[in-house]
């Protein structure tokens, strides 16, 4: 196994070993976090994720009060290592996705330029407190976010995900902020 699997090994384990009521709590500590910062406040597109098992769960932010008057978007997975943001109609606008992931139903959905998002809350396996972030390893949100020029990046984990360092090559985006229930980091 190479240094990268490794470390995205450990954080995936690291959050599969939270209790399912101690990932609740702690996702919503996060999104309470979000929702507090002038940059959420301030942001009239976001783009968030609907949360694979075991990950942190934001999805409330779009029913918060704090979100009334933003467009809040989603991935759609559109094929190997590439993605688009879509904004879904209405509650029945859903699908199931390429990875069993509720995605908006791009067909009725209306697309988001990339160039028009404010804010995109990334998931992930590990972080450091230096903006490094690891994902699943498809690439799809480090050849998506190079194009959302206007927004700022950043990735939501829990606390037990945190290694020492991620390693980063040349196409890897650093995040900006990273929320956990424990801290808000700033690269």
């Amino acid at each position: 196994m190479t240094d990268k699997q490794i470390i995205r090994e450990t954080g995936k384990k690291a959050r599969r070993g939270m209790r399912p009521e101690d990932r609740d709590d702690a996702s919503r500590v996060i999104v309470q976090r979000i929702i507090q910062t002038t940059t959420f406040r301030n942001a009239e597109t976001i783009m968030i994720y609907n949360a694979m098992p075991d990950e942190v769960d934001i999805t409330s932010l779009s029913e918060m009060p704090e979100a009334n008057g933003k467009i809040i978007c989603y991935p759609h997975v559109l094929g190997k290592g590439h993605m688009k943001a879509v904004f879904p109609s209405g509650e029945d606008d859903w699908i199931e996705g390429e990875y069993g992931i509720r995605e908006p139903n791009p067909e009725t959905s209306k697309e988001i330029c990339p160039e028009e998002i404010d804010l995109i809350l990334c998931p992930c396996t590990a972080f450091d407190e230096n903006g490094g972030r690891m994902g699943m390893g498809g690439g799809y949100y480090d050849r998506y976010l190079p194009l959302c020029r206007h927004a700022v990046i950043g990735a939501v984990a829990f606390e037990t995900q945190k290694v020492p360092s991620v390693p980063m090559e040349e196409h890897d985006i650093r995040m900006e902020l990273i929320f956990t229930e424990k801290a808000v980091y700033k690269s």
